[in-house]
């Protein structure tokens, strides 16, 4: 059956990784799911366990007021639900949330690893495809502070001034990311589930690591029936420390201007969690526009390895630029209005023309060695985006007057 007819069970679809998973069958076509959460009639669990042609067995409990919610939570209802499955006969398959906190000896593992039998039991007894996943850390949006994760906390403390605590920086942490984790639910519904052994653990390049090692080299993960078990395949490793000091770092960057680095896997995860954490009355934030009678010129992003973006307006008739650079590259963009861009070779006295404008976007390299200027043509402010190829720098500003 195409996994887009299926009827799929979700438990604990209100839920961290459960609205997640919900919102992203959504985007794949897949409409017909039945949720169940702690606050569903319990009787509707018996009508949907027999309809249903899969389940994502996401409810439990790791954070009760009384330990014994553990066994009822994570132990008890697992098992009460394999029995309904049982009844089904179209056999559902069934991917469970479990912890690699099961191999632990512990009134939270030890439910967790209860449950696992439950499921394990359910595919031996009735032959239905199941999926255990012992995950570490999840992090991503819409997860709880002070429930879900360290993540969650640190963001929503550091998006509102909060003080956060950091009682041992060395201390390792694993994490794996929630677009990661739902991915591989679906593959797991379509019948590609990676296995556990299959997963790499990566280091942090914020902390200056680029090291990444099979989840096989470590037993806390790596359980003696491994086999038996699936995971998520890209797993990432940080220091507390680091952590809070990666996201602290998230919220200077509308001070200095600067963005995270994005080829790092971790901080482009984090930075895109950070953000979902952001008051809903701080999503906007001003820029320092530096005015004058010819217009204006603001700063936007900038990065040492990245370079410069700004935006420059200019009033009708106004000329500005005419320097060149030794090493410093530019690129220019009139998104709104008319403008010239005059180019002279330092050493020449011919002059090179381009005409730009707005209704057709046209990116103007600036080369070295060529003394440039621009010029508003037209009747209305001139916008330009501006790139440069490093931040301006008082001190070695790379930058020389001379008119085209």
């Amino acid at each position: 059956m195409d996994i887009k007819e299926q009827a799929i069970l979700i438990t604990g679809s209100k839920g961290f990784i459960g609205r997640n998973l919900i919102a992203q069958l959504h985007n794949e076509g897949i409409n017909n799911i039945l949720e169940f959460d702690k606050d569903t009639d319990r009787a509707l669990l018996e009508e949907y366990t027999n309809k249903c042609d899969f389940v994502f067995h996401l409810a439990g409990v790791n954070r009760p007021k009384d330990d014994k919610e553990f066994k009822e939570g994570n132990s008890d209802l697992t098992a009460y639900l394999m029995e309904l499955l049982k009844a089904n006969p179209k056999r559902p398959g069934v991917a469970m949330t479990s912890s690699i906190q099961a191999a632990l000896s512990n009134p939270y593992g030890e439910s967790k690893k209860a449950g696992e039998g439950a499921v394990f039991s359910y595919g031996e007894q009735t032959g239905a495809p199941v999926f255990v996943y012992r995950l570490p850390n999840v992090f991503g949006k819409w997860s709880r502070p002070n429930y879900n994760t360290v993540v969650a906390t640190f963001c929503h403390n550091v998006a509102r001034d909060i003080p956060i605590q950091v009682n041992d920086r060395s201390t390792m942490l694993r994490f794996v990311y929630i677009d990661d984790v739902v991915q591989e639910f679906i593959a797991a519904l379509a019948g590609r589930a990676a296995s556990l052994s299959e997963g790499i653990i990566y280091g942090s390049s914020f902390e200056g690591r680029s090291d990444s090692r099979s989840v096989m080299t470590e037993p806390a993960l790596f359980p003696e029936d491994a086999d038996r078990y699936k995971g998520i395949r890209k797993v990432f490793e940080i220091s507390l420390g680091g952590l809070a000091d990666m996201i602290a770092s998230f919220k200077e960057t509308r001070k200095n201007l600067s963005v995270p680095d994005m080829s790092d896997a971790l901080t482009s995860a984090m930075y895109s969690t950070y953000l979902s954490f952001l008051p809903e009355d701080e999503f906007a934030y001003d820029l320092k526009m530096n005015e004058d009678q010819r217009g204006s010129f603001t700063e936007f992003i900038r990065n040492e390895d990245r370079g410069q973006v700004s935006v420059n307006i200019s009033h009708p008739g106004i000329t500005k630029g005419q320097h060149w650079h030794h090493s410093k590259n530019e690129k220019f963009l009139v998104v709104k209005g008319e403008g010239l861009i005059r180019f002279r070779r330092i050493d020449s006295e011919e002059v090179i023309e381009y005409r730009v404008n707005g209704r057709k976007l046209q990116v103007v390299d600036i080369p070295t060695g060529y003394t440039h200027s621009i010029v508003n043509i037209g009747n209305e402010d001139m916008v330009t985006v501006m790139w440069a190829s490093e931040p301006f720098d008082p001190e070695h500003p790379d930058t020389y007057y001379m008119e085209v």
